[in-house]
Formats: C-alpha cells, structure tokens, sequence
C-alpha cells in the first residue's frame, strides 16, 4: 500500500510543481538559509516542543532537500530512488503506530522550515494532518517600519500570552483585538483551557472557511475569524453549531470579500443623477409607499443630535403625504438595539435608520438576517456591504463658522468645543481652524471635549480668553442653553455670531426619493464592489450656514461666496500647504486633500491648542461609539 502511496503523493507533487512552473513560482520548497536578512540583522530564540501548524511548514532550513518535493510538500523523486522507499517506510509507519518523533524546524516570521524530517512532514501532510510536533528555534528579525515586521512583533506579544501560533493576520492591531475580543485584558495570559476552546472553534472555522473559499479571497483565515466574532461576539460564535457556523460563513461572505480591499469604502458625495430608462418611466414603480424606522440612542429633548435627526423624520412625512409613515424609538442602548430592529421589521417597516455609530454592528446583523430591509447607519468610514452608512460633510460649514470667527475674534483668540473624537469631527476642528487662520493668521483655536472626564470645558474656555466660541451645533430642546453655534462673550453676555445646520430633512428626502423611484440600484453599480456611504454636503443642501443678523454684512458676504464656491466644487478647504501640529502634511501647493483623506485624517492643525483625547480620558458612555468609529491615532 505504501508504493501506492507514494505514487499518488507523487502525482500531487508533479501536479503543483508545473502549475507553479506555468505561473512564474518557485516549484520546490522555499529555502530559510537564501530569504534570512544578513548576519548580525537577527536573532535566534529556542522555543521548545512546539505543536507546529501543518500548513504553516512552508520549506526547509538548508537547500540540500528542497528540490525532492513540490512546494506542497509532496516528493517529486522517481519511485525506485531510496528516497522513495524510505517514505514509504514511514507511510507504513505512520498507518501502523503513527509517526511520533518530532521533527526539528526554525521559525521565521510565523513559517516553518525543516532542519531535520522533511519526509516526515511530507508524509504527515498527505494524510492532512493538522499539526506536527517538533522543536523549533525562533528567528526574530530586528525591528523595522515595514507592515509585515511590525505585525510579527504584534504575533511574539500574543504568543507570550497565549501559546497559540496557528493564526495570522494581515492588518496591524488584529491580535490585540482578538485578545479584546475573547475577553482578555491587555497583558493577560490564557489558561490551558481557554487555549483548547479557542482551538476548537477556530479549528472549526478555518475548515468551513476554506471549503468557501473557492475565489482564494486575498485575506488570511485570521482576518476572517476577527471580523465574524467583532460582529457576533465569541461566545455566541462559540456556541454554534458546525451547520451554524457553515451558514453564518456563507451569509457573511460579502463582508469577508470587503476586507481584501484597500479601498474598501466608496464615498457617494452627491445624490446619484443616474436617468431611469425608457421601460420605468411607463411602467408604476413597485415603491410607491414605505414604511421607516428611526432609532435613536437619546431622546430630542436631550439631546441636539437626535432632534436635528427627529426634524428629519419630520421633514420626510411632510415631503410624502400619504406615501411615507415613519415610526421612531429613542433612549435605545446597546442592550437593547437588535431587539428594536427587529421589533421594527415586525412591524413592517421597509427602511430602518440607526442613527448613531455605537448601532453599526447590530446594524449588519439584521440587515445579514433580513436582506429585503434596507438599513442605513449614520456613520462615516465604516466599510460593510451589508448596510449602507451616510454622514454630512459638516467640515464645510465649520470652514465657513472658522472664517467667521477669524473675522470677529478680536484678541487672535477663539474656542471650538468638540464632541466625541470620531470619524469625521477632527475634520470639522481642522476645517474651523483652517477658516480662521485664512482671515486672521496670527488665530489660534484652543480645543475642548465634552467627551473627557470631569471637567467644565467652559471654565477652562473662559481661562483662554477666548472672544469667539463654536459651542453645540444647535440648540437642545429641554436644555435651552444659549451656548451653541459660534457665539462671542460681551460683558457675559452670548452674542450669536452663526449656527451650521445638519439638514437632514433634505438629505433623507433625497435618499427616500431614490429608493421609490428605483434610482437607488444605481449607487451599487460598479464592478468593483465596495461599502457605499453617503456623504453628501452644500451641494446637496444637507449642510449649511445660518447667519446672524448681527454679522458685518461684509463677513455675510465672505460666507456667502465661500458657500458658492464650495457648493460648486471650485474651492476645497483642504487645499493648498497644510500644517499640522507635528509638521508638513501636505507640501504641495496645488493639491488638495481627497475625501478619503478628509474622512481619515488624524491630525491637528497647527494652530489647534489642543489635543485628541485618548481612551482612558473619555466617559464610559462614550466608548462604545468611540470603539465603533473612533479615529486610528498614531502611535505618540
């Protein structure tokens, strides 16, 4: 039997190695002796026994073996050679009793190359054995800014804690995540059994995942796994069934197909324009009424956020009479936000809005769970294919209230309260500072947060000295303060100087529109299929400025023609030489920042007396949104 063996682990051999001949590939095993950096440029460390991942062990430590098999391991030397028989003796072997002494590897950035038991390995591998043992001396490469160098130094880190060498990641931070997402503390170690659960339900994952993945998705199976408990949790992962597990896999696929992506995210920045055809104009559309949801995490009495979105909600029934009936939930928790989706399907509603970041994961799930609803998140840079998310490019307006405060702050002094530190309202910070520096150069704006804890911002405002304040956005029904908009301090009196306005009455009256007369599809057209979120601006009438009647008329003017000018798309505020706090971000002239850019950005303008607030600075009530959509900051 091991002569047959032998022939069919031969045949698989000779089949990968012209495949990889055809393809321009290395056919035989990688060699670790000719891909090691210089001498003096690594270090060895001895790990011991180790349970060494099969698919893991790539090649060989020297060049001597490495042309007797195929890069899969298998041989590829004639039958009547020794080499021949001595795997088949060890096929034999392994039938009978199973190969147990272990081999001896080196590994090398997460790969396994052979010293001493290739045959074994190979043999091993033809019978699909999961892992092999074997004493293994780590390399450790010194540290450099590449991607791949700093995501091993993450995999030593959890491999101290948990033991656990059989999953890799391709994006920097993942293995922190996963040690967050099994519920670990930073620094903890896992215990035998935690590391035994973990590897059977990743175990289980990897098989299903990889019987899938027929399109050989650019993405690691760890990369996969993450992305599937960020959205479920572990424990409910956990607990699946393996039938469970296939179907969630497969329902999820699009997700997974959305992290091989660079540029996972496609920024709508206007309404679409597509015409309808010929064919649906005669014939009725099938929307011609619709039932909506909006969720709320507050009320709109207690807060400015959700009465701007309350006021759409409003703006939409007004806009159909008759064709749109609304229903909305407020003071929704985390706790409580799958069930109110779902409450909301059973009531029949064809369009649910979550209206906070902190809803973007239950969010997904239903629309995974009810593909005929359609689910919008209001949230920026937030890559899922399930959902679409939608967002205003507030950083407009606030370059407009920037420019009014550069004209009125007559001491070079003003304040800008922001709220919470995510995607999005670093640009409005920059976008205000950049407004006031164009009038006034020699303006600096002092930054404050009402997401830090314990503090009165507005004592420490007072502290600066501040002549002119962008407080709130807007008003706060149940609160009445006269701190909102830009606004001066005369004899500690508010002097209301202009107000940015969150339209989101038009901006859901245009999305509705869409949806009914079928225009919608049109967004989701393109080959290449990515997150669709909606960020639209004054073009589009969802972002604006009020203006006092106390404003100079020729500061009325200046906005005025900034609005014109930015509404047509002939001025970018992001435009030109930037500076930021640390230096130059952008030396050009003659460029401006891309969307993307602005959407991303992490960084404050050098004029900005201030800084971003880290995790352990914000209220706890905060976080769950900053953990959803809080910005990537750099490492300081």
């Amino acid at each position: 039997m091991s002569s047959v063996d032998y022939e069919k682990a031969q045949k698989l051999g000779k089949k990968e190695y012209q495949y990889r001949m055809m393809h321009g590939m290395r056919p035989t095993l990688e060699v670790l002796d000719d891909i090691l950096p210089g001498w003096g440029n690594f270090s060895e460390v001895p790990l011991g026994l180790v349970q060494i991942p099969a698919d893991q062990i790539v090649g060989t430590k020297t060049g001597g073996r490495s042309n007797a098999f195929s890069a899969n391991f298998m041989p590829i030397l004639k039958d009547d050679t020794e080499f021949a028989y001595k795997w088949s003796a060890l096929c034999d072997s392994h039938v009978e009793e199973g190969i147990r002494e272990p081999i001896k590897a080196y590994e090398y950035m997460n790969k396994f190359y052979v010293l001493e038991g290739n045959k074994r390995v190979s043999v091993m591998k033809y019978f699909d054995v999961v892992s092999i043992p074997g004493t293994v001396i780590r390399i450790i490469p010194k540290r450099t800014e590449e991607k791949e160098n700093k995501i091993y130094y993450e995999f030593m880190d959890f491999y101290e804690l948990s033991k656990i060498n059989f999953i890799w990641f391709s994006e920097e931070g993942s293995f922190a995540k996963l040690q967050k997402e099994v519920g670990k503390a930073p620094g903890e170690v896992w215990s035998d059994d935690e590391r035994l659960d973990f590897s059977s339900i990743y175990t289980r994952f990897s098989k299903e995942y990889k019987e899938r993945d027929k399109d050989k998705l650019k993405i690691t199976v760890g990369d996969a796994f993450l992305a599937l408990i960020e959205l479920y949790g572990y424990k409910q992962v956990q607990d699946k069934t393996t039938k469970e597990l296939k179907n969630m896999i497969i329902r999820n696929w699009e997700e997974f197909k959305l992290l091989e992506k660079q540029n996972a995210i496609d920024l709508k920045l206007d309404p679409t324009n597509e015409k309808k055809s010929l064919l649906s104009l005669i014939l009725p559309s099938s929307m011609s009424s619709l039932k909506i949801a909006f969720i709320y995490e507050k009320t709109a009495g207690s807060s400015a956020w959700t009465y701007a979105h309350e006021l759409g909600r409003l703006h939409l029934e007004q806009a159909f009479p008759g064709q749109v009936h609304t229903i909305y939930y407020d003071n929704i928790t985390k706790d409580t936000i799958e069930d109110t989706i779902q409450d909301a399907v059973a009531k029949g509603c064809d369009i649910v809005f979550t209206t906070t970041p902190a809803f973007v994961q239950a969010s997904v799930k239903a629309a995974v769970e009810y593909p005929a609803i359609r689910i919008l998140n209001c949230s920026l840079n937030t890559s899922h294919r399930y959902i679409r998310t939608y967002y205003a490019r507030m950083h407009e307006a606030k370059f407009l209230m920037g420019a009014i405060a550069g004209a009125m702050a007559v001491n070079d002094k003003a304040a800008y309260v922001a709220d919470i530190p995510v995607y999005g309202t670093i640009a409005n910070i920059n976008a205000f500072a950049l407004g006031a520096k164009m009038i006034n150069p020699r303006v600096k704006v002092y930054l404050e947060w009402t997401s830090k804890k314990d503090q009165d911002i507005y004592e420490k405002i007072n502290c600066t000295g501040a002549s002119c304040i962008s407080g709130k956005d807007m008003v706060i029904p149940e609160d009445m303060s006269r701190y909102f908009g830009l606004y001066c301090l005369e004899n500690d009196e508010t002097v209301s100087l202009a107000m940015p306005l969150w339209h989101w009455g038009k901006f859901y009256e245009q999305l509705v529109r869409a949806i009914m007369d079928g225009t919608w599809k049109y967004d989701d057209n393109s080959s290449e299929k990515k997150a669709i979120n909606y960020w639209w601006g004054m073009s589009s009438g969802v972002v604006d400025v009020i203006c006092s009647e106390k404003l100079p008329i020729g500061t009325k003017r200046l906005v005025e023609f900034l609005k014109e000018t930015i509404s047509r798309g002939e001025f970018n505020p992001f435009s030109g030489i930037l500076y930021s706090q640390e230096g130059i971000v952008q030396g050009n002239p003659h460029y401006s920042l891309s969307p993307e850019e602005i959407a991303t950005m992490d960084w404050l303008l050098d004029n900005v007396i201030g800084s971003i607030p880290a995790d352990e600075e914000l209220q706890e009530t905060v976080k769950p949104t900053v953990l959803q959509q809080g910005i990537k900051q750099k490492e300081r």
